[in-house]
């Protein structure tokens, strides 16, 4: 997910420097690109708790392929249409109105995982997945007779 505000420069201190940290929220994370994960290992499968505060379950989306599961999300606000009635009771003028957010992350799973195993449960702000662990195929001893 691409931060709203780019890091300054060092040793920029143009006007519009100021002008763009005035417009930075107070609690402002440099690192928001990515998606906080917490994965817990069990003898069964793993166990992926992914932050995702303000996203309804219908924009996140989950993909299986080639051994990468992908969790991405996108969000989009709508502004009231110039003249509506929303904008008549509000009539407030912004400078700046954040109105779409997207964030992806891939994590390797591996290629033996199949997607009807792989389960997801969003709750409060998180995703939870629980991916099962491939279990190793054993390989048979084999001995070689010696001529």
């Amino acid at each position: 997910m691409k931060t709203y505000l780019q890091k300054r420069n060092a040793g920029s201190d143009s006007f519009f420097d100021a002008f763009n940290d005035f417009f930075k929220p107070m609690f402002y994370d440099e690192h928001l690109d990515s998606m906080k994960t917490d994965i817990k290992e069990t003898d069964e499968n793993y166990q992926l708790e992914i932050e995702m505060p303000g996203f309804a379950k219908n924009e996140i989306q989950i993909s299986l392929e080639n051994g990468y599961l992908t969790v991405s999300a996108e969000k989009h606000s709508k502004e009231p249409a110039e003249g509506s009635e929303k904008e008549q009771k509000n009539p407030e003028r912004y400078i700046r109105k954040e109105c779409s957010v997207s964030c992806q992350r891939s994590y390797y799973v591996g290629d033996d995982v199949e997607q009807e195993n792989v389960k997801a449960k969003y709750e409060n702000g998180m995703l939870c997945l629980t991916v099962p662990k491939v279990q190793p195929k054993k390989i048979a001893p084999h001995t070689i007779e010696i001529e």
